[in-house]
């Protein structure tokens, strides 16, 4: 069955060439449209899309408050948000990240048209990421056009990036204690709140957020701007340091390697690991290999199942684990896998994450 697509867009013109673009993809199919969210709502009530295309500025409701409210119920659908009111690093695109959009795919003001034919192929594999990205294992099945193009990738492991940790290759357990952290929907907003609580001698950090290429950047200098540590986009050979998070750049795996006592990053392209690139999985296998007991792993709200079982992988190496509970998540997806996974030593709310971190560093010294 085709990926089923409801698009919200106050523009005629967007919403005509929008569906027109999806539909020439076999493996979509654009099951309504609607002017404005409350609309949308309507048409969810009559059949319930796969995937939502949002417009930010719009009559009646915004896309931001829709996106919060969509992300805030039970089971939320995954939205793309298409708009001119994204541009990379602005308040509006954070902000929608922040509220669970799963891509964010940036319009030009003038020549939208244009813009969303020539654009085609971009727009139709942001819907396809977006709908593999929930862990949604529902099979697309092309039509006869559509098999002459390559079938649709499996769901890959870590193990296309790095080999499984076997019981010698955990390192000597040491002093230092290094914190890796996986987060994905609404992921935003909780590692700020994270990070603002760290004092400046907190742990060397790694983190991934699922977020597209580019957006990372500015991500890393907003926070940088509210904590007491030092926050940056990791680049490759990066030393992880006491009083310093690094963030893995979008659209690059994130691994954390050690020569010696130095613990640092390798950053490399690679395939979609869990449906993502940078993959929680890939970071805390690494994470295992290399630091072993030494390390502490945390895993956020995010929709899907990335770093379950690399989280599983840290704990049988001997890392201490924390997961956010599921009254604090905006999605209880990432966490709520990793618990199912056997894999998590505690489970706490978001506000209480930074000390239990800081606590299990002083203890296990």
């Amino acid at each position: 069955m085709p990926i089923k697509v409801l698009i919200i867009d106050d523009s005629a013109l967007v919403r005509e060439t929008l569906s027109q673009v999806l539909n020439s993809d076999p493996d979509i199919k654009v099951i309504a449209t609607a002017s404005d969210p409350i609309f949308g709502v309507k048409k969810i009530k009559i059949e319930r899309p796969d995937i939502i295309i949002l417009d930010i500025e719009m009559a009646r409701m915004d896309g931001l408050t829709f996106l919060k409210k969509m992300n805030e119920t039970v089971d939320p659908i995954p939205c793309v948000v298409c708009s001119s009111m994204v541009t990379e690093g602005s308040e509006n695109a954070m902000k929608a990240l922040e509220y669970g959009a799963v891509e964010l795919i940036q319009k030009p003001a003038l020549g939208t048209r244009k813009f969303l034919e020539e654009s085609k192929l971009r727009i139709c594999d942001a819907v396809k990421s977006a709908y593999q990205s929930t862990g949604n294992i529902k099979k697309l099945i092309p039509s006869p056009i559509a098999q002459k193009r390559e079938a649709p990738q499996p769901k890959l492991t870590a193990d296309v990036i790095l080999e499984k940790p076997g019981p010698l290759t955990t390192p000597l357990e040491t002093t230092e204690k290094i914190v890796v952290v996986g987060a994905s929907t609404g992921g935003t907003e909780a590692l700020k709140d994270f990070l603002t609580m760290l004092p400046e001698d907190a742990p060397g950090i790694v983190i991934v957020q699922h977020m597209p290429e580019h957006f990372t950047q500015a991500f890393a200098q907003r926070l940088d701007g509210l904590c007491k540590i030092h926050v940056k986009e990791a680049e490759d050979g990066d030393t992880v340091v006491q009083g310093q998070a690094l963030i893995a750049p979008g659209n690059y795996h994130t691994l954390l390697k050690r020569s010696g006592a130095r613990y640092y990053v390798e950053v490399k392209d690679g395939p979609l690991v869990s449906r993502h690139r940078p993959s929680v999985d890939v970071l805390f296998r690494s994470t295992a290999r290399y630091a072993g007991k030494n390390a502490i792993g945390i895993i956020m709200t995010g929709m899907g199942d990335d770093g379950a079982k690399g989280m599983r992988e840290m704990h049988d190496a001997g890392a201490f684990t924390i997961a956010q509970d599921q009254a604090t998540c905006i999605v209880y997806g990432m966490p709520g896998e990793a618990v199912k996974n056997g894999g998590v030593d505690k489970i706490v709310p978001l506000q209480n994450i930074a000390q239990t971190m800081l606590s299990a560093a002083m203890i296990r010294r």
